[in-house]
């Protein structure tokens, strides 16, 4: 059977791909490689009889009659899968890629799309590694569409010989989007799937951002009342140094904490700065302060306090103790006990004020006291005696948090503490001196006054050295008003209280 140029033409798929120009030649599967005489696969083929001598395209032909076929039809033979249908192009395009035939030349099993003829060559170099595969952008328009049949199809560069032909479904690894990462918040949609939330992200909302500080006092103070709150000043430096210290006085302690205020000589300021002390902690932290005589004789805290309507002490609570260890102790009961302070905020537990009282306090008795006290306050200020040697002394010692050391102006004051500081140390407690804050009472008149020794030398051995001013109401000996102080003492204790808070 004689072959024409139109049975070569192969016949185009309806499934097919439109043809390009643009678009690199396929492979042909069924090509045979030329044998050792130079004969192509298609030569041998035709000339390979069959066994009743029909030749292979006669074979082929009935072969298709065979399956299916109607009688009378026009036979053609089958293409190839991969071959695509190639229109005629305007000459134009011809001439422009003709260096693409050349190209085809060199990549094997290329049929000739006119004579279907295989076109030897040498085998192709190996591939390059394709960039992966992802969301690839839609094609762009050829820009000889309306000029050749068939849809357009997308744009495809000649490559040269020796470099594998790029994936037009690729993206290039420079044209991959750069992922961009957004705040999450819990409020927003989605949020749950993408990021761990938990309570405490809901909860911060809460958190309410503070005011921006006003002046209360002082002239600032002044023109924000005058103004009905219109002119809004921000606070002087000496205010914000007091609200500061109202801060560090206010700051939770995190447990039961204990200030212990000493000196062995007598008229040193004990029970005046444990007073005022208790006092300031009272006012400012709402309560649940005691101020505690821990005088081994006879106290004079009860005298200096306010009254109340019992003049019970503590060996009157050491006696009932049993009543407040059990689950049935109240705080109630106890305020039969202790003596309200009214408007300073805080609790006094005297000592026993008579001079024929029995035998003194022990460690123990300080320590089953201290236990049941601890059960209705978070912090106890004692004052203690002026025996370093006695047990309830040493007791008060062991379980201090914060060291006070009071003392006048007046030398012999500051020798007595010097050398009680000398004893601590030589006890085996020379942290608890170290951190210790250090209070000089100022006299009336400051003749004959050394100061600045005093200053330097327990600056040199305690944490802070302060100066408390002279207050004609606490240096009487009756009863402190406490309402009555002036300004500049509560300022002064205020600043005193915050510097032994920094040390709980």
């Amino acid at each position: 059977m004689e072959h024409t140029e139109e049975d070569t033409v192969p016949l185009r798929r309806p499934d097919a791909p439109a043809w390009s120009p643009f678009a690199p030649p396929r492979a042909d599967p069924d090509h045979v490689p030329p044998s050792a005489n130079g004969e192509h696969g298609a030569d041998r083929q035709q000339r390979a009889p069959s066994e009743n001598g029909e030749h292979g395209a006669d074979q082929g032909h009935v072969a298709n009659q065979d399956h299916g076929a109607e009688p009378g039809a026009d036979h053609r033979p089958s293409a190839p899968p991969e071959v695509y249908e190639q229109p005629s192009a305007p000459p134009e395009v011809n001439r422009q890629y003709s260096a693409s035939s050349e190209a085809q030349a060199v990549n094997p099993a290329v049929r000739n799309p006119r004579s279907g003829d295989h076109v030897p060559s040498e085998p192709p170099p190996p591939a390059m590694p394709s960039a992966p595969e992802a969301r690839a952008e839609p094609p762009a328009a050829s820009p000889y569409e309306g000029q050749l049949e068939g849809p357009a199809a997308p744009f495809a560069p000649v490559t040269p010989p020796g470099e594998a032909w790029p994936d037009p479904n690729a993206i290039q690894p420079s044209r991959l989007p750069v992922p961009v990462r957004l705040p999450v918040f819990p409020d927003q949609a989605g949020a749950l799937e993408r990021v761990g939330v938990t309570a405490d992200d809901f909860a911060s909302r809460r958190v309410v951002p503070p005011r921006p500080p006003v002046a209360e006092t002082g002239l600032r103070g002044a023109l924000h009342r005058l103004s009905f709150g219109l002119l809004a000043l921000p606070p002087g430096p000496r205010e914000q140094a007091r609200q500061r210290a109202v801060e560090t006085v206010r700051r939770n302690f995190g447990g039961l904490r204990q200030i212990t205020v000493v000196n062995p000589k007598g008229g040193a300021g004990k029970t005046v700065a444990v007073l005022m002390l208790a006092m300031t902690f009272g006012r400012h932290r709402g309560g649940y302060v005691l101020a505690w005589d821990n005088n081994e004789t006879q106290g004079t805290l009860g005298m200096r306090a306010q009254q109340d309507f019992h003049v019970r002490t503590v060996r009157d609570l050491l006696r009932d103790l049993d009543h407040f260890r059990g689950p049935t102790g109240r705080i109630g009961d106890l305020s039969q006990y202790v003596r309200a302070q009214g408007g300073a905020m805080f609790d006094v537990l005297a000592s026993d004020e008579s001079a024929t009282a029995g035998e003194m306090l022990t460690s123990q008795a300080f320590g089953d006291l201290r236990e049941a006290v601890s059960r209705f306050y978070k912090l106890i200020v004692v004052d203690t005696g002026n025996n370093v040697r006695a047990a309830n002394w040493q007791a008060a010692i062991d379980a201090t948090d914060q060291l006070v050391v009071t003392m006048s102006a007046r030398n012999d004051s500051a020798e007595t503490a010097a050398r009680m500081l000398d004893h601590l140390e030589q006890t085996g407690r020379r942290d608890l001196v170290r951190g210790a804050v250090s209070v000089v009472s100022m006299p009336a008149h400051r003749k004959d006054v050394d100061l600045p020794a005093v200053q330097r030398h327990f600056a040199a051995r305690t944490r802070a050295v302060l100066l408390a001013p002279y207050e004609k109401l606490l240096d009487s000996g009756e009863p402190i008003r406490y309402d009555s102080l002036s300004k500049a003492s509560s300022g002064a204790w205020l600043r005193i209280s915050s510097a032994v808070a920094e040390g709980l």
